[in-house]
């Protein structure tokens, strides 16, 4: 009886599960059943609000046409960054990947809603008229930026190389709205420029991410290696571009640990780079400038190297894109540029809206000096040691002429007009020293 009740309670307990379990499986069904439903009640009345417009709107439409303005409308409504690339946006787009185009060499993005310039390119017409990082642009040329997207916004500042454009800003400090005019011109960036500081400390700016600035980066540390015991990588006032050279750089500076994820809805969206001992170029202690034109792969550089501590971050909070968009075409000539992912930083921080917070805040302007005319020094004194005197002013003459023929050196004159450079360079001289290198 004992075994037969076991058998019995057996035979309940599995006939419950394979319940559950039908129920379960009726459920799922019912649910896909659902969703498909009403997938296909949502594209009948998509379809039905085309036919409506196509054939009563005021004016006369094409059916691509209106395809074209729904896919539009569609992909702006998702974020600041997703848009719908018409044949002639997806060519200027890859014009602009290949590292040369026409234009005035401004990056703007979206901030609080407004058409926000997160910079200028080094040398480039925006630059030179006066434009700067932060900048809200209100209207270009007699067109309001109020409600337009950044693409909008692109097409219209791009143009007939030499033709000219007015652009009006709001700036920080400014009481009422500035006019800068501008000529349009072939932009070609030049993304990496080196300099020396004190014949000891290498200078590097990268202006953005192009496809040759992780090369560009190696050859100049190869080129001053016997000489370098310290380097300025100055990241401010750029806008981003290529993942994989954001990742190669923070790889030159870190032989181990994750640089940054990517996290996604989908899990063949995840990824992590990581770095690689055999990338590992130098050790050397290095400083990192940093401000709010500083966006995307330039922040997920200065966030890894801060997490890693490899490098001491000088400056002003970063911009705050931490999104991954990735360019899938849809038909031969036409593609959508879609945000799949967000960015991570080794610490698992995010830099989506937040930006990177500089170790040392340093706010830009130059370096104020007063000169003490009442100080009496050893060399105002009437029977001073002279002979040594000329030796020392024999050395300081000989080395400012030197200065002078060498354009590839930033003298201290050109520090003082830079106040956050003046500052990486002084803590730099503290890492030397306590490294003792």
């Amino acid at each position: 009886m004992k075994n037969k009740r076991y058998i019995t309670l057996g035979f309940l307990s599995t006939a419950l599960s394979l319940g559950l379990l039908f129920s379960s499986t009726l459920m799922a069904e019912s649910s896909v059943a659902s969703a498909e439903a009403s997938r296909l009640e949502s594209l009948a009345k998509f379809s039905k609000v085309i036919s409506i417009v196509e054939q009563y709107n005021v004016d006369d439409i094409t059916i691509q046409e209106l395809m074209d303005k729904a896919l539009d409308g569609m992909m702006k409504n998702l974020d600041a960054h997703s848009n719908f690339l018409s044949q002639k946006d997806y060519k200027r787009l890859k014009v602009q990947t290949n590292g040369e185009f026409g234009g005035l060499g401004i990056t703007v993005g979206m901030k609080n809603g407004a058409l926000t310039v997160i910079s200028p390119i080094d040398g480039t017409p925006a630059d030179i008229a006066g434009l700067k990082s932060g900048d809200i642009i209100l209207r270009i040329d007699e067109k309001s930026t109020i409600g337009m997207t950044i693409d909008e916004a692109v097409s219209l500042m791009r143009g007939k190389v030499g033709a000219p454009i007015d652009v009006s800003i709001v700036r920080t400090g400014e009481v009422k709205p500035l006019v800068i005019h501008i000529v349009r011109a072939i932009i070609t960036i030049e993304s990496v420029h080196t300099k020396i500081i004190n014949e000891s400390t290498l200078y590097i700016r990268v202006a953005s991410f192009d496809k040759k600035v992780a090369t560009d980066v190696r050859e100049a540390i190869n080129k001053y290696r016997a000489t370098t015991k310290g380097i300025v990588l100055d990241l401010r006032n750029n806008p981003g571009g290529l993942l994989d050279q954001a990742v190669d750089l923070v790889d030159i500076f870190v032989d181990e640990g994750d640089i940054v994820s990517q996290k996604g809805r989908k899990e063949s969206d995840e990824k992590v780079y990581s770095a690689t001992s055999r990338g590992t170029l130098t050790k050397v202690p290095l400083v990192v400038l940093i401000n709010g034109g500083s966006a995307s792969a330039s922040e997920i550089v200065s966030g890894a190297l801060q997490d890693h501590k490899r490098g001491i971050l000088v400056g002003q909070n970063t911009f705050g894109k931490g999104s991954v968009q990735v360019v899938l075409p849809i038909t031969k000539t036409e593609a959508i540029k879609l945000t799949i992912a967000r960015y991570y930083l080794p610490s698992g921080r995010t830099i989506q809206a937040v930006g990177v917070k500089p170790d040392v805040a340093v706010a830009p302007g130059e370096v104020k000096t007063h000169k003490n005319e009442f100080a009496i020094k050893e060399a105002d004194l009437k029977q001073h040691l002279e002979e040594e005197l000329k030796k020392v002013d024999g050395t300081k003459e000989e080395t400012k002429a030197d200065t002078k023929e060498k354009k590839d050196i930033i003298t201290p004159e050109m520090l003082n007009k830079d106040i956050q450079l003046k500052s990486a360079v002084d803590i730099l001289k503290a890492l030397i020293i306590t490294q003792g290198k």
